[in-house]
Formats: structure tokens, sequence, C-alpha cells
């Protein structure tokens, strides 16, 4: 089987949404033009690190800017993913949480799964804004079992090597990735990609955040350990056709998973 995949690096502008989602429109529109299944946009890319306004900006993930995605999934008839500022309401007693959540919307705009960032990045302040998550996502869809993860995530290979346990022929990673540390994310992507010979999709932003520079060099690379395709650090719209059946031809190849020793790992 075959996926058509668009990856949106953007310039994401803090504290901007009404802007940031301008700009998801126009890249799902065009997206959906060059015939793509699936449309991936940057971590945060609604409001960046505007975390000391967290409670102001972000909302549930059933109202608000989620619901705005949901309907242009409807609309384009495409799958989208991305994270956002997810702001729960506090009730009977409770206070209320925010999380950087990315939803998964389905080409009808329904939710076809929820996945909270389950390693918050101290450097970044996000735990002292941010809840974690509780669980990994792993979700079943047309094209196979696709998880989901969050930009600091990729350097905690546990998650992946569970998402590949489980079955997953691809993990989505929407990031907010400094460019002081690009050789990382190339590197990290690729190492995720060939331990568990699976499809990796990294969706990184661009441009520059108060004191702090990205990097883009978004990325999917294939089960073998590959690019398919790569950005720069501008501003772009990338599209690839992504062949699923290569994760079996790989992992036949090199059985790693029949030559696991779980019995003697620590």
């Amino acid at each position: 089987m075959t996926l058509t995949i668009s990856i949106g690096q953007m310039n994401v502008c803090r504290g901007q949404p009404a802007h940031n989602l301008d700009t998801v429109r126009e890249w799902t529109a065009e997206a959906a033009r060059r015939g793509s299944d699936l449309v991936v946009f940057p971590e945060l890319w609604d409001t960046g690190y505007d975390l000391t306004r967290a409670l102001e900006l972000g909302t549930p993930i059933d109202r608000g800017r989620f619901a705005e995605v949901a309907e242009l999934a409807r609309q384009h008839h495409v799958h989208i993913v991305g994270s956002m500022l997810e702001a729960t309401t506090g009730q009977s007693g409770k206070s209320a949480r925010v999380y950087n959540t990315a939803v998964w919307f389905a080409p009808d705009g329904t939710q076809a799964g929820v996945y909270r960032k389950l390693h918050l990045f101290r450097g970044m302040q996000e735990d002292r804004y941010m809840t974690a998550g509780s669980s990994p996502v792993l979700l079943d869809l047309p094209w196979g079992r696709t998880g989901l993860a969050i930009c600091y995530d990729l350097r905690f290979p546990e998650l992946f090597r569970g998402y590949a346990l489980g079955g997953a022929v691809m993990t989505v990673i929407p990031a907010q990735w400094p460019h002081p540390r690009m050789a990382h994310w190339q590197t990290l992507l690729r190492a995720r990609a060939i331990e568990n010979q699976m499809i990796i999709v990294g969706c990184n932003r661009v441009g520059s955040d108060d004191d702090t520079r990205f990097g883009g060099r978004s990325a999917i690379i294939d089960a073998w350990g590959e690019p398919l395709v790569e950005g720069g650090e501008a501003e772009a719209l990338l599209t690839v056709e992504v062949d699923l059946s290569h994760v079996n031809d790989v992992r036949g190849r090199i059985p790693v998973f029949e030559d696991r020793r779980p019995d003697v790992y620590p």
C-alpha cells in the first residue's frame, strides 16, 4: 500500500493562533490538491511556546481550534495531525490543566486518537506549565498501526520500541526542535527508524521564538533508515509517496524482533 504524506514545516508565530491557523488552512488545501492522504504539522503549531498564557490560549479538544482542524480534515478528506495547546476546564473541584496534545483527525472529521506528550522538556519550562500525558497511543489506521510522539519523546527509545512491538509500521512526531541540536534531531530520527524498522515522520518548525531558533530539517525516514524527503531551514510543504510494504521487506531481511532476547535484558 502507498501513502502520500505532506509535512507542513511552518514558521510558528508565538501567541498568534489565528495567524497560524490561516497557514494550516492554506497548506492543508494545497496538500489535498497534491493528493495527500496525511498532513502533518509541527508541535504547538497554534500558539508556539507562549506558555505563560497557556490557560488563556488553550482550548478543550472538542472545541476551538481543535474543532476547526476537525472541519478542515472533513472538508479536504485528509488525515491531519500536529500538536496544539489543550486546556481542560476545571470541574468538580479539580483545577484546569494544560497539555501538549496531538489529536489525530480522520478524513470524516472524527478523532481517531488523542496523544498527550509523555516527556516534558524542562529546557523550555514545559514541566512548569503543562501536565504530562499518561499513556502511549497506537492507532489502527487504513495503512497499518501508527504511533504518536512529540518532540522530546524522540530521545526515549523505549516508547518507539513499544510501538514496534505493538505492530506499528510508522510513528509520527510533531516537533519544535531548536537549531543548536539539529544533529541530534537528524540522528535520532534515523536511529528510531533503523532500530525499529519502521517509517518515521518528523515535522519540525522553522523560524525563531524569542532567543530560540528552530532548525526545520523535517523528514520522512524509511524502515531502512534512508530519507524519503528532507526539508531545509525555510518554510516548506514537503510531499512524498511512501510504500508501506517496504516495512515488511526490511523486517524480513533482518529479523531483529525474532532475534531479541528479552529474557536477558534488565
